[in-house]
């Protein structure tokens, strides 16, 4: 899969610019799906890795080309693994998703007078070369921090603001973006999944 076009299977703008830098090294051209199709499938699966597989899945069949996809969110240990794979959508009303701001608003408003504030940020990444692949590639990864009591700095996106990482002294809003690259659950997964390509 040496210098391939492979489709990434999102339309989050942060998570396209994250990913595409971290799979640069590899001669990858990577292409949002949306230059290709709109439509969004729909997230039936109980686990990110599920999830993962069906936007690869997905993508691969809109488009004819190998598919990566990423499926990722915030499990907080206080509130039984939630938001977790509805991260995204944790305080929408309805379908669809809600910003980041709402979704951070409810989650501090859930965590008062909580005193566990363990969190754990999860990335299932998938590689399929083709729709019907029977054997996608699966990396994992786990970053895990402490939710803060009010957002902190003004990078990244999603639960940044709120996750505080005590080796680094900052919430994940505050590192720079090529230190979150090198160690975040999406890196982490990508580097599984990099090491599978080049067995």
């Amino acid at each position: 899969m040496q210098n391939s076009t492979v489709v990434l299977a999102s339309g989050n703008r942060g998570k396209i610019k994250e990913l595409s830098e971290l799979l640069a090294p590899l001669g990858w051209q990577v292409v949002s799906q949306k230059e290709y199709f709109e439509e969004e499938v729909e997230e039936t699966g109980l686990s990110f890795i599920e999830n993962a597989i069906l936007k690869a899945r997905f993508a691969a069949q809109k488009t004819g080309l190998p598919a990566i996809a990423d499926d990722s969110g915030l499990e907080v240990d206080a509130l039984q693994g939630r938001p977790g794979i509805f991260s995204a959508r944790y305080a929408a009303q309805g379908d669809g998703n809600a910003s980041d701001a709402d979704n951070n608003a409810k989650l501090l408003q859930e965590m008062v007078g909580v005193e566990n504030r363990l969190a754990c940020y999860y990335s299932a990444v998938a590689l399929v070369r083709f729709a019907e692949d029977p054997t996608p590639l699966i990396g994992l990864g786990k970053w895990c921090g402490e939710v803060l009591q009010a957002p902190e700095g003004e990078g990244g996106f999603g639960y940044d603001p709120l996750i505080w990482m005590p080796e680094y002294g900052c919430s994940v809003a505050n590192m720079s973006k090529s230190q979150k690259n090198q160690v975040s659950h999406r890196a982490q997964a990508l580097q599984q999944l990099i090491q599978q390509l080049s067995k």
